[in-house]
């Protein structure tokens, strides 16, 4: 947060703060302020699965009586969340100076790193996106051969191999199913070491099952789009996924298309343009007072054919207009205090010290 307060110049009579359109090297002595437009973040969580193919797939029917099994590699995306969440870029359109004139006090102005305005005569720190989710890795493998006794590691063809593996799997099952009825020579009596002999036998059983069968591993990958809405729309590309590659750009083909909507939601008409009712007294109001976003409320969706991923009402402030409060509230002894919505300029909280209790 950069916080900048402009000194007091005199104590004399009261006058008034200009605040004029910024011009870069044309401003003097003041500070330059910003209103924001509303972008907004949206972040794709997405599940990835990946088929691999057993070494021994060709042998699963024969020794293991495992029917249908696959020989080709695949890979599978899935959409699990999407989350939108927005927040505010400068607007080079809506760059203003404070200058001080003679016998004025300017107020204590906050803004964020990027020159936003965030609050007048009182303090507030930047507002911070939530953390983006972290990709999760898909566990690593077992490597069936690190399972595999010294006769099968020794043996000359891969048939050789696939023929003792199956004689193993069936062994470790044999072995469990014995050490569950309490038959087996060396049954613990120990509940806790039972139960992890059980589980070895699983996990061997397991990684050489793969050899025939193939593996799956599931990873969650994250993807981060930003956009700066330019227009309402019922139905925009916002990118395209596909079930084999998952997130891909708008423009590619091989995804079909995820949609995003940005309906106005405003029910209050809003002022007229400024051509058609402004002219010089308008200009020079322009030059009187602070200038702050009045964001016009949008429901914003983001869909396919077939669902709807997530739903939103957002203000956006390029879709509203802009006000200002008269400078004569924040000049000598002012205690007028507000903050705005570091996302759209709109004011959040405005108060006044000797009205509260």
């Amino acid at each position: 947060m950069i916080t900048a307060c402009l000194a007091l110049l005199s104590f004399g009579a009261a006058a008034q703060t200009e605040v004029t359109s910024y011009t870069p090297g044309v401003t003097a002595d003041g500070i330059t302020y910003c209103l924001p437009k509303t972008a907004l973040r949206i972040v794709i969580t997405a599940e990835k699965e990946v088929y691999t193919p057993g070494e021994f797939a060709k042998y699963a029917d024969r020794y293991l009586r495992l029917k249908n099994v696959s020989m080709t590699p695949e890979t599978h995306w899935t959409i699990k969340d999407i989350e939108m969440c927005p927040y505010g870029v400068p607007d080079p359109d809506k760059f203003y100076s404070i200058a001080l004139k003679k016998k004025t006090i300017a107020p204590l102005v906050s803004l964020n790193k990027d020159g936003i305005l965030l609050s007048i005569n009182t303090e507030k720190s930047d507002e911070k996106l939530p953390a983006i989710p972290k990709r999760i890795q898909a566990p690593k493998a077992l490597n069936p051969r690190d399972y595999m006794n010294r006769e099968i590691l020794a043996a000359e063809s891969n048939a050789k191999i696939a023929d003792l593996t199956a004689q193993e799997i069936y062994d470790i099952r044999e072995s469990r199913s014995a050490l569950i009825r309490g038959e087996a020579d060396n049954t613990p009596k120990d509940g806790e070491q039972l139960k992890l002999m059980l589980n070895q036998l699983t996990e061997q059983e397991e990684a050489l099952s793969q050899l025939f069968k193939g593996s799956y591993s599931t990873s969650t990958e994250v993807f981060v789009i930003h956009l700066v809405p330019n227009d309402w729309t019922d139905k925009q590309i916002l990118f395209r996924f596909s079930e084999k590659l998952g997130v891909v750009s708008n423009d590619d083909l091989a995804g079909s298309p995820i949609y995003i909507s940005i309906k106005n939601q405003q029910r209050l008409p809003q002022p007229l343009p400024e051509k058609e009712e402004k002219g010089k007294k308008w200009k020079k109001k322009q030059d009187e007072g602070i200038h702050y976003n009045v964001p016009a409320p949008a429901n914003i969706t983001i869909f396919d054919n077939t669902k709807s991923y997530s739903s939103n009402e957002i203000s956006i402030a390029q879709f509203g207009y802009t006000e200002m409060f008269n400078n004569i509230l924040f000049d000598k002894d002012a205690t007028t205090k507000v903050t705005f919505f570091e996302e759209n300029g709109g004011i959040e909280h405005i108060s006044n010290n000797e009205t509260e209790p």
